[in-house]
């Protein structure tokens, strides 16, 4: 297993991890920043402190049990559907490719993708915010058009890599499309 630092688009650190378990098969993850307790300290108090003040001017005990109760509600549920700690991509080339994401809260969603439905995967650019970046994304064949696209399925959308990670990624990948390509499926051979 090898493990390299790069940054997100935003300027975040961020980390891939490349392992390869057979010549077809390969599994990069990449890993975001874990949620800090002291970021999480400092806005828990700052909206507690807003609700004790809110508390000393109205008197009222309902606003001390609700801001603590909102607070409680909003990080579960950043927590088990916001904060994405580590998406991963399983590329197996008999098989196909499996995106999994797990969530700080330790939740997975895992999307599976037959490798006769892929087309290619590419490094596509996008502007977002007066920025120019980067995304890997698989393209899925047009079962009616066999030289169409049917649909795009981006990767890494949490963690947002820079280009220079997406290029190892984008490597890796096509390394296993192209032994695909050049080995005989079981299904042609007759």
């Amino acid at each position: 297993m090898e493990e390299r630092r790069y940054l997100s688009a935003s300027g975040a650190p961020i980390a891939l991890r490349r392992r390869q378990h057979s010549a077809s098969c390969r599994e990069l993850a990449v890993r975001c920043p874990r949620l800090q307790l002291r970021s999480l300290s400092a806005v828990t108090s700052a909206v507690w402190l807003a609700a004790y003040g809110l508390f000393v001017l109205s008197e009222n005990s309902v606003v001390l049990s609700a801001a603590i109760f909102i607070t409680l509600v909003g990080l579960i549920v950043y927590l088990h559907f916001v904060k994405i700690d580590q998406e991963s991509l399983l590329v197996i080339g008999s098989l196909g490719i499996q995106v999994t994401s797990s969530y700080a809260s330790g939740k997975e969603s895992t999307t599976f993708i037959e490798m006769g439905q892929v087309k290619d995967v590419v490094i596509n650019e996008a502007i977002y915010m007066q920025k120019v970046i980067y995304y890997l994304c698989i393209l899925l064949q047009d079962p009616g058009d066999p030289q169409g696209v049917s649909e795009v399925v981006p990767l890494f959308q949490s963690s947002k890599p820079r280009l220079d990670c997406l290029i190892e990624v984008y490597k890796s990948c096509q390394e296993i499309l192209e032994q695909r390509k050049t080995t005989p499926q079981s299904s042609d051979i007759k």
